[in-house]
């Protein structure tokens, strides 16, 4: 199995706690190097492909200079999860035998609260520019995606980005969209450096980077059923949809713009 030296690999060795809030059922684990993770399960909800936009948008966000907490990929061994004795998780664990990825967890950590919490605007505006190149759904006052540790802003959960894939076709007009999402996300009031956001953005992600993260995505998790595309052919569909909506900032960059002039 060819995985990228840039992630670690350890092997769960202690299921905690399910992570119920989660609609995937994500849980709290122990794992060979001592450390607790959040460890997301490639047999949940969207299965690999929710971990793909994990992995992507969380080292996109990385390479941007935003806290994130390290990924690792997860081992679980065909035992793991035998005794388990709620069924759910029980089932939930057999079907992620094999590699699945798992975020550093953040003890003590507390979620974003937008009321307690105001964020400098070139900071909010360059989270909202990374949601809207990443097209993730999911930064919004009902769910924050946020975690405020050593008082500092540091972001989680990137599963729901890149939906593209989910239809995977007409890739190239995908890449193009404005994302009219962006309207919910919980920065957006505070975003009012977005042509800042965008030249600070588009300076760090050049191509090389880009093709660097997605080539982390393992080969273990690029086996889809009903697709034509090989595994490598899987990647540079990633790494096109990336530079093409990149290339084209300024559509996204205006819906942005566009969404807050309606909000205040």
């Amino acid at each position: 199995m060819k995985n990228n030296p840039e992630l670690r690999t350890v092997t769960v060795t202690r299921y905690i706690t399910p992570l119920r809030e989660g609609g995937s059922l994500p849980a709290l684990a122990e794992a060979d190097d001592d450390f607790k993770y959040v460890l997301k399960f490639k047999g949940a909800g969207h299965g690999v492909k929710a971990l793909i936009a994990e992995l992507l948008g969380c080292e996109i966000a990385r390479a941007l200079g935003f806290k994130v907490p390290e990924l690792v990929y997860a081992n679980l061994d065909e035992a793991f999860g035998r005794t388990e004795a709620d069924e759910e998780i029980q089932d939930l664990l057999q079907s992620s035998q094999g590699l699945n990825l798992a975020l550093h967890f953040l003890s003590g950590a507390i979620n974003f609260d937008p009321v307690v919490t105001q964020v400098d605007p070139l900071l909010a505006s360059k989270i909202v520019w990374l949601d809207s190149f990443i097209t993730n759904v999911d930064r919004t006052f009902r769910n924050t995606n946020m975690l405020m540790w050593h008082k500092e802003l540091w972001l989680i959960d990137h599963g729901a980005s890149f939906y593209f894939h989910h239809s995977w076709t007409n890739m190239e007009k995908q890449a193009k969209t404005p994302f009219a999402l962006i309207k919910d996300h919980v920065l957006l009031p505070q975003a009012s450096k977005l042509e800042e956001a965008d030249l600070f953005s588009k300076q760090l992600l050049s191509e090389e980077k880009i093709r660097q993260i997605v080539d982390l995505i393992p080969e273990e998790w690029l086996n889809w059923e009903g697709y034509d595309e090989n595994m490598q052919e899987i990647k540079e569909t990633y790494t096109q949809f990336l530079l093409v909506r990149l290339e084209n900032s300024e559509i996204f960059l205006k819906e942005a713009q566009n969404a807050r002039k309606a909000l205040i």
